[in-house]
């Protein structure tokens, strides 16, 4: 990841932090990062999230976001703790937490929560390399093989 991307991943999350509320520009401009969203609204099929925006359905629009930017993520806990709402976005939600690298983001307020756990999954996304399966990827055999084994 480059390291302007980084220092607006480092603004959006502090603009989310200071955020009393969530408004529809602040919003837009964590969509503008977005290569994923960006290429869905170039041929017209974020009309939902755009719906969500309008009417101020801020926690469903988070959640579009992260299933459209960030499908290897998945919510891994969503916590309310003295005033506060903790959320954890994880790639590994199978593992124990312990053994889980989550990216997480809290505020006062759900949605702008959820949107630094975004944030942060974005940041941590650029930073550790793509793993797209643990299976191995194996070459195709040749036309003519011969079983070297011995079975005696």
């Amino acid at each position: 990841m480059r390291a302007a991307q980084t220092v607006d991943l480092v603004r959006l999350d502090d603009a989310l932090r200071l955020a009393p509320e969530l408004s529809p520009d602040l919003f837009r401009k964590i969509t503008r990062g977005c290569t994923r969203l960006s290429l869905l609204l170039q041929s017209g099929k974020t009309a939902g999230i755009d719906r969500l925006i309008d009417v101020g359905a801020w926690t469903d629009a988070a959640f579009g976001l992260i299933e459209i930017e960030l499908p290897a993520w998945t919510v891994r806990r969503v916590v309310r703790e003295s005033g506060e709402w903790l959320r954890s976005l994880s790639r590994h939600s199978h593992l124990p937490i312990a053994l889980d690298e989550p990216a997480e983001g809290s505020h006062h307020v759900l949605p702008l929560a959820i949107l630094r756990a975004f944030v942060e999954a974005q940041r941590t996304s650029g930073l550790a390399p793509d793993i797209r399966s643990a299976v191995p990827q194996v070459r195709a055999l040749p036309k003519q093989w011969i079983c070297c084994d011995n079975f005696a």
